[in-house]
């Protein structure tokens, strides 16, 4: 007898359609299943058969074959483990589900019958609406996660008992309801930009990266505020859209990190991975391959502290997702894509001491030994950073005087209004942030006046900027524009943006280029 059931597959952070055949023959017991199946999958058959004893059902006595379509795919994980079990009850005679080929069965099961969550669960569900299936049952620990999806019915259930009750009629499982979990609407996270005292340029550098979407790079001795700067960079970013929101979710999801009974994820990500990560945990990989920090950050922010501590072949895989907003990940038997559109705000010493040019402490580290450390940094990655801005120690007065700083939700309102001018200026289906902007958008957005003209030759023939560093400083001289609501570059606005390119090239002395 022949029975078959509707299961779903993750790759990268999508899914697909696999159908599970399930054929019982006279012989020799045995269960055998066939379509690459791969680590979990394979183990699944131990757990099918004490799970199907253990819940009350006839685990049958003939030869099993499962067969796993499409059979050139591999498959990985242990979501099948419930559509196999439910495709031997209905091979066996024990089940009669006339609606099953309305829907799908992903989850997967404990020896006692209980069903345990799974990856991608978001993701699936995305994926059933699209094939225009009715209903997908997952574990109840994934309902709300996979409820978020619309044009579906989403039903979670706690055991297998429970799945065939609901097949047969006999006892029904109530839909899931969405629920949106994370940050409140306005992005705050119990950190604001008024906790920083002074650092004035550094706040106006955070205000000008949020809103255009510029990485940027805040160089500074020890204890100037470099780190809790870059963790109030997250509050000044809009919060999340609805497809935005989607998308972080659906990595996250796929990445094993969301937790039981989680709904859609709404807050802007912040990642802070320690330097000594490796090369497949920043972008990726492993097998199956798996989100890296630069995609659970997508949507958000990475930070990387120390930056010249980072091994440099780690760092130089940070350059093709910082330029093409995408990580792919090949392997031989496919290769698979994750999202990895973030702001980049790292931090570095000026020297290995941190010291050089801190008035307060003399620099221990001879020139050879600045050059060797900030050789740890390659040209074409500080060229992928917009911002580089030196931050100076904070005396005693600015720390001890109250001042009334501006507080992240009123930066953020500028950010907002500074973003729908850029969205308004492109496009639809266009990048719609200033730092995305393709080499015709940017000739179209980002005409200079003779004054910006000139001020932008000279500043290349001084600074020797690459092509990628002009581009790059066009785009945030428009930026600056749409924070002071101009619809034209000022000659003031190429000026200020030339001013942050001008510590990737500055003297090893750790003194300010210019």
């Amino acid at each position: 007898m022949l029975a078959q059931v509707h299961a779903l597959a993750v790759s990268g952070i999508d899914a697909y359609l696999v159908e599970v055949e399930v054929h019982l023959a006279s012989g020799l017991p045995s269960f055998t299943t066939v379509g690459l199946p791969y680590g979990a999958v394979k183990e699944g058959r131990e757990r099918v058969h004490a799970a199907l004893v253990n819940s009350g059902f006839e685990f049958p006595l003939k030869r099993i074959t499962v067969n796993l379509a499409p059979a050139d795919v591999r498959k990985e994980g242990s979501a099948f483990d419930l559509p196999v079990a439910i495709g031997i009850l209905v091979a066996s005679g024990q089940l009669e589900a006339p609606g099953l080929p309305e829907g799908a069965l992903v989850g997967e099961l404990g020896l006692d019958g209980e069903l345990r969550g799974v990856r991608g669960a978001l993701p699936m569900a995305s994926a059933a609406a699209r094939l225009g299936l009715r209903w997908l049952t997952v574990p109840a620990p994934n309902a709300i996660e996979a409820a978020t999806v619309d044009r579906i019915t989403v039903l979670g259930a706690r055991g297998l008992a429970e799945v065939v009750a609901h097949l047969k009629g006999q006892r029904g499982l109530a839909p899931a309801a969405a629920r949106r979990d994370g940050l409140p609407a306005d992005g705050s996270s119990g950190v604001d930009l008024a906790d920083v005292q002074a650092q004035p340029a550094a706040k106006r550098a955070l205000e000008i990266a949020a809103a255009g979407g510029h990485n940027l790079l805040l160089v500074g001795p020890p204890g100037t505020g470099k780190t809790m700067l870059a963790r109030r960079l997250p509050t000044l970013l809009p919060p999340l859209a609805l497809d935005e929101a989607i998308e972080v979710t659906k990595v996250h999801s796929v990445a094993g990190l969301l937790r039981p009974e989680t709904g859609l994820v709404v807050a802007r990500p912040f990642r802070a991975p320690h330097h000594t990560i490796s090369d497949a945990g920043l972008c990726g990989g492993g097998s199956p391959p798996k989100p890296g920090e630069v995609s659970l950050a997508h949507r958000g922010v990475l930070f990387l502290d120390e930056l010249p501590e980072f091994r440099r072949s780690v760092l130089e895989t940070l350059r093709q997702p910082l330029e093409d907003g995408i990580v792919t990940i090949a392997r031989a038997q496919a290769a698979v894509t994750f999202p990895a559109r973030f702001i980049l705000a790292a931090a570095m010493n000026p020297c290995p001491c941190g010291h050089r040019g801190d008035p307060r402490r003399s620099c221990v580290c001879s020139d050879e030994t600045v050059r060797r450390y900030r050789a740890r940094l390659s040209g074409p990655l500080l060229d992928r950073i917009d911002l580089h801005l030196s931050v100076s120690a904070v005396g005693y007065r600015d720390l001890r005087v109250s001042q009334s700083a501006e507080s992240s939700g009123a930066v953020r309102a500028r950010v907002e209004a500074a973003r729908e001018r850029q969205a308004r200026r492109v496009a639809a289906g266009r990048p719609r942030l200033n730092a995305d902007l393709g080499a015709a958008d940017v000739r179209r957005c980002c005409r200079l006046p003779p004054e910006g003209e000139r001020l932008l030759e000279a500043a290349m023939a001084r600074l020797g900027l690459s092509a990628r560093a002009f581009v790059r400083t066009l785009k945030l001289a428009r930026t600056i524009a749409d924070l002071g609501g101009r619809d034209a570059i000022a000659p003031a606005d190429v000026a200020e943006a030339i001013q942050y390119r001008a510590t990737d090239r500055g003297p090893p002395s750790g003194e300010p280029a210019g």
